[in-house]
């Protein structure tokens, strides 16, 4: 087969064709940061830096896409909430001091604009910026922050919203959650509009380390497909992250729609395969602890060849489960990169397939 570009081979994955090979995009800035000598303190506020962060990175290992992230804060900033910055680590919302103190505070909170509210031009200049350097020939994907659910528990207080969703009345958590997902659609299409080939949230707060699955159907499922829905009809691809095992909804996350779902380390990939559309293209999901951090360049090419094995390659772009370290050793990802490239060629794919 003929040699895609990193942007024809993720776009070919998206397309449902087969790739000359499976494309590699981690889930990298705090690496990417690093590698280009600088600290998360200096970039967060810097749009110029984070995208030369990407592009010294990208360019030192040859990865196929970007994913443009900065920290968790950043849409509940933009609306009001205080944020903690440090300098090692990503910025954090204080959840001390909640921009909802009352959930009828919701009717008076003002939509962002991406050009002038808190960071989020930050973000969106960080997009323009690796669009015109690379974007001809590397796939970016424009983070659009959070979604709607862990938006609210960032506005309102993780704790005292999960009191709210037993003591409140429904409806007003439906209006606070809409909320969410307006602004959140907000930034999402923004970054479509900056250049980004596809765009995406993590909703980390709707996952099982937080509330159940049940919960997940009740509260979270229907604010996500919403959004899916409305970002996608705008023209971008979108895609969903949710932390931690999510066996119990992967299935509910095929069902948003969503063309991209990120799959955390912690849930089988074979069974995330099983339980999504066929159409929907899985991005993970390396431990990016066990092997990325801790293990050896053998346990990463191991954990690369056991994980293409799980999917054959059907919809598949290798990343890492989840935001990698800081400190993952430069060979280690070395191996990541050519462990993807052996077992994800399209001679490799085939083989994998031809008794289907």
């Amino acid at each position: 087969m003929k040699e895609m570009t990193s942007l024809e081979r993720c776009m070919a994955v998206l397309d449902g064709r087969m790739p000359d090979t499976l494309p590699v995009v981690p889930q990298s800035f705090m690496f990417a940061v690093e590698t280009a000598g600088y600290k998360i303190g200096e970039v967060n506020r810097n749009g110029r830096k984070m995208a030369e962060a990407h592009i010294v990175s990208q360019e030192k290992y040859g990865y196929d896409g970007c994913v443009i992230d900065f920290d968790d804060a950043t849409i509940a900033e933009a609306v009001g909430a205080k944020v903690i910055f440090r300098d090692d680590e990503p910025a954090i919302v204080d959840e001390q001091q909640p921009v909802l103190k009352d959930l009828r505070d919701v009717y008076d909170m003002p939509i962002p604009d991406p050009m002038s509210s808190g960071r989020l031009s930050v973000w969106l200049e960080a997009t323009e910026r690796l669009v015109e350097a690379i974007g001809d020939h590397v796939f970016v994907m424009g983070r659009a922050d959070q979604g709607p659910f862990s938006i609210a528990c960032l506005l309102r207080g993780t704790t005292q919203f999960m009191m709210d969703l037993l003591t409140e009345d429904p409806k007003l958590i439906a209006d606070v959650l809409d909320y969410c997902r307006r602004i959140s659609a907000v930034f999402a299409k923004a970054q479509k509009d900056a250049g980004a080939h596809a765009t995406s949230i993590g909703d980390a707060f709707a996952g099982p380390n937080l509330i159940s699955p049940d919960m997940y159907r009740q509260f979270a499922f229907e604010p996500e497909r919403k959004l899916v829905e409305e970002v996608q009809d705008y023209g971008i691809p979108f895609s969903v992250h949710i932390c931690g095992d999510t066996t119990g909804i992967i299935g509910d996350m095929g069902r948003t729609g969503a063309c991209i779902l990120e799959v955390d380390w912690k849930l089988d990939m074979a069974e995330a395969r099983r339980l999504v559309p066929e159409s929907t293209v899985l991005m993970g999901n390396i431990d990016p602890s066990f092997p990325l951090v801790v293990g050896t360049p053998d346990d990463v090419d191991a954990a690369v060849k056991n994980l293409v094995a799980k999917t054959r390659g059907r919809r598949h772009i290798i990343s890492s489960g989840c935001a990698m370290g800081r400190n993952t050793p430069e060979a280690n990802f070395r191996a990541f990169i050519a462990a993807a490239r052996r077992y994800g060629s399209y001679e490799e794919l085939c083989r994998l397939n031809e008794n289907l």
